[in-house]
Formats: C-alpha cells, sequence, structure tokens
C-alpha cells in the first residue's frame, strides 16, 4: 500500500519522480504528490485523484531542482484530499515528508506538538513527522540528526523519506515497511519498490529494519539507528524495464494473464527432469525433520496456500493453510518439528511477516515462497524458494498465483520424500505434465471463450463458483478475481457445501461456474445439476468430452491433464472470465476501488 519515489543526481529530479509515481500507482492511487527542492525552498505538488491529475498540475510549477520525494497514497488515516495527500510538511515548509505504514503513537505526538504551538492541516498519522524534524531543527540540530531524532520518537510501522530546504540530501528510514535504494549512473534512487525506478537501474540495496540511509549527489551511507554503518549488499535485479510495462494491452492484468506461459515455465525450471521423474529443488536444505506443515498467507497467495494444502496432504503431509492474520490467535501448534511456509508475492505482508515472527519464536523453521529476492519475508525466513514470475504490477494477482501454486505442488513432492520416503503424488506423470505446462497455457489464452461468456451473463445479480479437491482453492480464487474487479457479488464454494446454504440464493441470475479437474468430478456434477434444478444457467470449466458438458449450459475448455495441474488450467480461464466482465462494465481492471498492490500495514 502507498508508494514512494525519491531521486537526487545530476539534472532534473521531476521527470524521474512522476515517472517513478507512474511506475507506482498500483501501490496506492487515490491521491499524489511530488516535492522538489529548487534552490528557492521546497515546492510541493499534490493533489487528491490519479498520477495523471498531479502530473496536469506540475505543467504550471516551478519544479526546477535535483532532488526531490514523491508519493502515491492508499488512504488509512484520513480519506483521499487534498489535504490529506502526501507530502506534508511542517508550518514553514522547510521540511517535506513521505512516508508508509502507520505511526500507531501518532495522536500523543500530535497533542504534544499543538501543546507546544505546532499547526495541521491533515488527518494523517504522518503530518507529525515533519514537525518533529522541524522541532529538532529548531534547537540547532543538523537535519541528519533531526531527523534521526524525529525518527527515534515514532512507533509502528513505516518507511519515510524526507527532504529539508538548505540540505543537499533525502533521508530514509525503514521500520516494517519496504524501501530500496537504486543505483543510477547519474545519481540514487529511494523507492518502496523496484518498479518505481526499473528504467533508471537495475542495481539496487534493501533497506532492513533499524536502517537509515542518506542519499546524496555523491553516494549513499546506510546506518542503523545509533549511526554505526550497516552493510547491506548491493544486487541486481533479475527483472527488465519492457517487463514492468503494458506493452501493446489495453490493461496490466490482460498482460500478465498472457504472460503465464513464459512466468511458468521460469517457475518450473530446473526444478524438475521429465526424462526420470525427479522433482530436484536442490537449492533447499532437507526436510527428513518436519512433521508438520502449516502455510500462511492472505488473499490471494492465501488460495495458492490452500492449493498446496491440498497438494502435502496428497503427498502424505500433515499440512494446514491459515490466514496470516489469524496465525496468532487460531494456528494449530507448532514446534520445531513444524515448517511454516509464507506465501507472500511481494515478501512485503504485514500480517504474514507478523506470522513469521510468531512461528519463529515458537521454534518452527520457517520457509519463504516469494517473488522478491530481497523481500523481507526472503530475509527473515531460514529457507526461500522464488517464483521467479517477475513484476507483476496488476493489484489483482494473476501469473504469481498460478507460479505459487505450481511451486507448492512440487515442494509438496520434495517435502513428503524428505520426511516420510514417499510420495502419494504420482510424481512421474506430474514432471511429464510439467513438460507440456507452458503450452497448455498459450493454447487457454490464445482459444479462451471467456469473452463471449462473460457478456452471456453479464448483469446477473451474483456470481457462484464451485469445486472440490484442488478446485476448491480455484472457485475461492475464481470468486475473488471476480469481485475484486468486477465490484460484482462472487462467493466460492466447496462442492457439496452449496447445499448446505447457499443453495437458498440460487436463482435463474445466479451463473454457477463448476470446475472439474479429473478427481471426483461426479460429485461436482450432482452439485451443479442441484443449481440447475433452480434455474441457474452452469458454466463448466472441464477437458473436452466431459460428461459435464451435458449438464452444463457453457463450457471453457482445459486439457486433460493430471489434477494437480487442472486446478492452475481451469483457474486461468477464470482470471479471463473476470477480465473480461469487469471490461463489459468499464471498471478500473488494474486499479480496482478501495484495493492496493502490497498490504504492508496490519
Amino acid at each position: 500500500m502507498c508508494g514512494i519515489i525519491g531521486r537526487i543526481g545530476r539534472g532534473e529530479a521531476i521527470e524521474p519522480l512522476v515517472t517513478g509515481l507512474e511506475n507506482l500507482e498500483y501501490r496506492g492511487y487515490d491521491s499524489a504528490g511530488v516535492a522538489v527542492r529548487n534552490g528557492a525552498g521546497i515546492e510541493i505538488v499534490k493533489r487528491s485523484g490519479t498520477v495523471d491529475t498531479v502530473a496536469e498540475a506540475i505543467d504550471g510549477a516551478d519544479l526546477g531542482g535535483s532532488l526531490g520525494i514523491g508519493h502515491t497514497r492508499w488512504s488509512t488515516h484520513g480519506p483521499p484530499t487534498d489535504e490529506n495527500a502526501h507530502p506534508h510538511t511542517c508550518a514553514t515548509s522547510d521540511v517535506a515528508v513521505v512516508h508508509n505504514g502507520v505511526i500507531e503513537n501518532h495522536a500523543a505526538l500530535r497533542a504534544r506538538l499543538r501543546d507546544a504551538g505546532h499547526e495541521f492541516t491533515s488527518e494523517t498519522d504522518t503530518e507529525v513527522v515533519p514537525h518533529l524534524v522541524h522541532e529538532h531543527l529548531d534547537r540547532g540540530l543538523e537535519p541528519e540528526a533531526a531527523f534521526r531524532r524525529a525518527v527515534d520518537e515514532l512507533e509502528g510501522s513505516y518507511a519515510i523519506a524526507a527532504i529539508c530546504d538548505g540540505a543537499t540530501a533525502i533521508y530514509a528510514a525503514r521500520q516494517g515497511s519496504p524501501l530500496v535504494v537504486g543505483y543510477a549512473g547519474d545519481g540514487y534512487f529511494l523507492a518502496s519498490d523496484v518498479p518505481a525506478f526499473l528504467e533508471y537501474t537495475d542495481t539496487v540495496t534493501y533497506l532492513e529494519d533499524g536502517d537509515v540511509a542518506v542519499l546524496r549527489p555523491d553516494g549513499v551511507r546506510i546506518t542503523d539507528r545509533t549511526g554505526t554503518p550497516a552493510r547491506r549488499d548491493r544486487q541486481t535485479v533479475d527483472w527488465n524495464a519492457g517487463e514492468a510495462g503494458k506493452g501493446d494491452f489495453d490493461h496490466y492484468m490482460l498482460k500478465e494473464i498472457t504472460e503465464q506461459p513464459t512466468s511458468l515455465a521460469q517457475a518450473i525450471e530446473g526444478r524438475y527432469d521429465a526424462d526420470t521423474g525427479r522433482i530436484a529443488l536442490e537449492d533447499l536444505d532437507s526436510f527428513a525433520d518436519v512433521e508438520r506443515v502449516v502455510l500462511v498467507a492472505c488473499g490471494t497467495s492465501y488460495h495458492a496456500a490452500k492449493y498446496g494444502t491440498v497438494a502435502l496432504r496428497r503427498s502424505g503431509v500433515d499440512a494446514t493453510a491459515i490466514l496470516a492474520n489469524e496465525c496468532s490467535l487460531a494456528a494449530p501448534p507448532i514446534d520445531e518439528e513444524t515448517l511454516v511456509i509464507a506465501v507472500t508475492q511481494s515478501g512485503e505482508t504485514a500480517d504474514t511477516l507478523a506470522a513469521v515472527d510468531w512461528a519463529k519464536r515458537h521454534g518452527a523453521r520457517t520457509l519463504a515462497l516469494t517473488n522478491v529476492v530481497g523481500s523481507s519475508a526472503a530475509r527473515e525466513t531460514d529457507q526461500q524458494l522464488f517464483i521467479r514470475a517477475g513484476p507483476e504490477i496488476g493489484v489483482a494477482a494473476t501469473k504469481t498465483f498460478s507460479s505459487q501454486a505450481v511451486l507448492l505442488s512440487l515442494l509438496a513432492h520434495r517435502i513428503a520424500v524428505d520426511s516420510t520416503g514417499t510420495s502419494g503424488l504420482a510424481h512421474e506423470e506430474l514432471c511429464r505434465e510439467l513438460e507440456r505446462l507452458p503450452d497448455h497455457v498459450s493454447s487457454i489464452v490464445d482459444e479462451s471463450t471467456a469473452a463471449s461468456i462473460a457478456t452471456r451473463y453479464h448483469g446477473r445479480d451474483a456470481y457462484f463458483f464451485i469445486g472440490r479437491g484442488y478446485g476448491y482453492p480455484v472457485a475461492k480464487e475464481g470468486a475473488l478475481k471476480f469481485k475484486e474487479i468486477t465490484y460484482e457479488h462472487a462467493e466460492g464454494f466447496a462442492s457439496g457445501e452449496l447445499k448446505h446454504g447457499p443453495l437458498a440464493l440460487v436463482t435463474p441470475e445466479t451463473p454457477v461456474y463448476a470446475i472439474f479437474t479429473g478427481e471426483e468430478d461426479g460429485v461436482t456434477r450432482t452439485n451443479a445439476a442441484e443449481a440447475t434444478t433452480r434455474g441457474a444457467p452452469v458454466v463448466a470449466i472441464c477437458p473436452p468430452g466431459h460428461d459435464a458438458i451435458e449438464l452444463a449450459d457453457a463450457h471453457l475448455a482445459i486439457p486433460d491433464v493430471h489434477p494437480i495441474l487442472s486446478g492452475l488450467l481451469a483457474t486461468i480461464q477464470l482470471q479471463l472470465v473476470s477480465y473480461h466482465a469487469a471490461s463489459l462494465l468499464d471498471r478500473e481492471i488494474d486499479k480496482p476501488r478501495n484495493l492496493a498492490k502490497s498490504v504492508t500495514v496490519e
């Protein structure tokens, strides 16, 4: 949630700042703004609305200067207004600050500052920060020392970037919210996510909790809170600007759906052998001492975790998926024989990171399944498995879900073999199917009739999704995608649960999407038939020739493959249905209301 960009170096800062905001708009898009030090002070332009609104306002502003900061917001404290947009300043406008996260003691700090004569103009927690910095400047501290002193007074989670009039520097601090430094030929960048500056550089350093960074035209210095130098390695990001762009597509989401043959090929490359039926994952330590697995995740990643749970149980491993935000209250008992897998696309999801911390304190072994090499989850877990999906900009996750699900399926086999000596999965058959998986996905993308089906059932009262086994988490994910970007009522159920309450909502205006994976399909067919007797149209997602087609009113075809991959292929059809349904409704598909890509507060 929310995006930060900063730039310092040779030349004008405003163009890369606006580019960074445009690249980060998936992290927040209800308001945006920039602050540039132009030699005569700090000039600020900020507006409620999209980055385009701010860009138009910038055209008439005096924003020359070689250093600045920017922000695109997803509201937490206060509604999206001009006043609540970042950057925020002190009364004299000689300090400007942008911030992600939540400052938990902001009310107490605001009250103290008000008593000292400070006046506030917004409802945000962020506004206390520039006032604190200004207070310490007034007491005679240099800008860096004033910034450090202000940060010391904060409680909560934050990524902060600040500039001060008269100081040729950007000051930054991280605690529980991501920040990354970029090294370009003509200067330095600071951002909450790499795509912000990817067209300028792919060389980065990820800040860690407690880090304070000072960016100057001649270099970057990273220390801990006390000022002690902190060694943070530079890394080369294995993404490119083209991957982060929209290209010729109308929406990032459609681009990312069509990228799945490539992203899945990257996810499985070198991790299995089709000739021998061997699943490798050789970078991971043995799981011989693992007695049980608990997967923690949120949102789409939780549905991938549920998919992985089915694969683990089919492999003979005791496994449970739990929402990360419920972990400390509802998780099963864990100990040193428990493997906790954190499934998180960004590696920065606050609830999932909190669950990892909780698991470590209880002695569990931890593993991150994530897309971002330098993310907090990757750094804070014992082992890491990267999904290699490349940048995903659309808020509604697509290619990351499929990559997470397929890697959890491979991981299930590896854990089972290590811990029990055998696996319930037919891994030789699975490996043969993996060889053809990218081609299967390509055929679905090229030949799908999802657009016509979305048109056929446009404007209905509600949309239900049902599935069994691997089809159940796919049904949940299909419904989530639909509601995320269409804003229409959609629900996903285990097939057998339809008659335990939800059937009361089924009418001729309630299309039911039924997922058939090749496991106990007769039960799902029976449940779908119950919907048809109430007049509901049924869309069968199944291979050609499947007997469910006779029952159904429409058919979305998937290849006849191993059940563990059938669910993945059904997911892609449902992603396309959601996309086309949202397009018919003229929704903001890449930027659905009230949602942001990376939820970095609990």
